[in-house]
């Protein structure tokens, strides 16, 4: 009978991981996980504390820094199948998972399935035949060396690219293979894997090809499947039930998802909200429960769309960025706070949260780490947030359940605002007219890397006016825009002036707004 070894790579929420490893092997299968290497040390140990010693469970011998588009990714998945296959002999089938997957079908079930289909389940295209690639670079992800993160280096990533194509350094990928592209969520059969496990001793040359290929989880497992067993043993599918909106997102599963997840041709789904609390508490019931009747119709797809573009009683879906109308919506209130000293700003938010019930966010447009809630990827790099920055903004509100927020953002970024006041919803401005003396703007320019520990007095000293004309230069283009309304307290103004261009900023009572214009040490550098 079939038994499951399932390969988990994750690098977050411990507990989960641990709810997720007793589940999965709640009715004999096995799991190994590999814990990210750069992930929290502590959360590593809370999760070997609470699974030692299980039988069913073993940790990839060695961890890995994984990052997404690099060979770390297939390294960790590597280390965790030899623990696997080292510590279940009995095991059948090896599936690969991350902790954004759940079952929507039972263990029995699924043995059931795959004792009477002797496939290996892995999507498994043509590299350069297929469309799966639909934007984006294609052929050069192989024909050229990349080593480093695209998304933690990205000026170097494509330097080191452009580099390569004028120097001529175009390789070839090796004669004897050829390459296959598809999903990295996989199931393969044990003879298999060992196969593969074997062609990596063996094949040091195609190792190394795909060691500095671009996003190689993609096509690494996918082209040694296709190269090592035979056509007609390979379904040219995933088992995991998994969906992208029309911005390339992976869609979110919330609690009233859980009877369309069970009728889908599928064993796993992905991924189930982290804050789809009961729909995560009935599918991880559901791996160990037995005699259950699936009635599959495969409709999931379409039925997800005809939802989505009709929303719900009471909310629309969290995942909200595919729907057709780009606007905030005509009844929210967008408060744009507006200051070169982001720590002013950040001061001000400070007291603002601390004094209303408004909800506040940082720089989300200028600083990577502002702290935001998990929205579908689509808050992971600076670049998404500004490409799909009312998509964002508009899931913000969702998120908050408010139709009043504030954002802070930079003078700098003036095609922010101009997007916003474009857009249906009702803007305002608050500027934060700060004094800029010598040493700030030195410090500034240390900051953005425009000068040096070691840079000549003489250069500095011609610099300074320079920039003081520049951020002059930036606030002067938007007063001049005609933003209305917009609103400015200034440092050298009186307390008691900037009350009232705070309350009207804010709408809220004149104690407040009092009480907000006296915030301890508010323009101190």
């Amino acid at each position: 009978m079939a038994r499951i070894a399932f390969i988990l790579l994750c690098h977050k929420n411990p507990a989960a991981i641990v709810q997720q490893a007793r589940q999965l092997t709640a009715a004999g299968d096995y799991i190994a996980i590999h814990f990210d290497a750069s992930a929290s040390a502590d959360d590593y140990a809370l999760i070997r504390n609470e699974l030692e010693g299980h039988p069913n469970i073993t940790f990839a011998g060695k961890r890995v820094k994984c990052g997404w588009g690099e060979w770390s990714l297939v390294r960790a998945s590597l280390n965790a199948i030899e623990a696997a296959v080292k510590a279940f002999p009995r095991a059948t089938h090896f599936y690969m998972v991350s902790g954004d997957c759940m079952a929507v079908k039972t263990a029995e079930y699924a043995h059931d399935f795959l004792d009477s289909h002797d496939l290996d389940y892995i999507e498994s295209f043509d590299f350069f035949e297929s469309d799966w690639i639909k934007t984006g670079m294609k052929g050069d992800r192989l024909f050229y060396r990349h080593f480093l993160n695209e998304r933690k280096h990205k000026f170097w990533f494509y330097k080191l690219y452009e580099w390569q194509k004028a120097l001529g350094l175009k390789r070839g990928i090796p004669p004897d293979i050829q390459v296959m592209i598809g999903s990295q969520w996989w199931c393969l059969r044990r003879r298999t894997i060992e196969k593969i496990l074997e062609f990596t001793r063996n094949r040091k040359d195609v190792m190394r090809f795909f060691a500095t290929t671009w996003i190689p989880d993609e096509t690494f497992f996918q082209t040694l499947a296709r190269h090592l067993v035979p056509e007609k043993q390979i379904e040219c599918r995933t088992l995991t039930f998994l969906m992208f909106s029309d911005y390339g997102m992976p869609i979110n599963f919330y609690n009233d998802h859980y009877d369309m997840l069970l009728s889908q041709d599928f064993l796993f789904a992905r991924k189930i909200s982290p804050e789809a609390s009961t729909l995560r508490a009935r599918l991880g019931q559901l791996w160990a429960a037995r005699d259950v009747n699936f009635r599959i119709s495969k409709e999931g797809r379409s039925l997800y769309k005809f939802l989505a573009g009709r929303g719900r009683d009471g909310r629309r879906f969290a995942a909200r960025f595919w729907e057709a109308e780009g606007t905030l919506g005509r009844d929210r209130e967008l408060l744009i706070v507006l200051s070169k000293k982001w720590h002013v700003a950040k001061r001000l938010l400070g007291r603002i949260k601390a004094l209303t019930d408004i909800p506040a966010v940082d720089y989300l447009f200028n600083e990577e780490n502002t702290p935001l809630p998990d929205l579908g990827g689509l808050q992971v790099t600076l670049e998404k947030r500004t490409r799909h920055r009312r998509a964002l903004v508009r899931m913000l509100f969702d998120y908050f359940e408010t139709d009043r927020m504030i954002l802070c953002i930079d003078p700098g970024n003036i095609e922010l605002l101009h997007d916003f006041f474009d857009d249906k919803s009702k803007t305002a401005v608050l500027e934060l007219d700060c004094e800029f003396d010598d040493d700030y703007l030195l410090g500034h320019a240390l900051r953005i890397g425009l000068v040096g520990e070691m840079t000549p007095e003489d250069t500095l000293l011609r610099l300074l006016p320079t920039m003081r004309h520049d951020l002059q230069h930036e606030i002067n283009r938007i007063r001049d825009s005609g933003f209305e309304p917009y609103y400015t307290i200034r440092q050298k103004d009186t307390a008691q002036l900037n009350a009232v261009q705070l309350g009207k900023f804010l709408a809220v009572d004149e104690d407040t707004a009092t009480e907000l214009a006296h915030t301890p040490h508010l323009f101190s550098d």
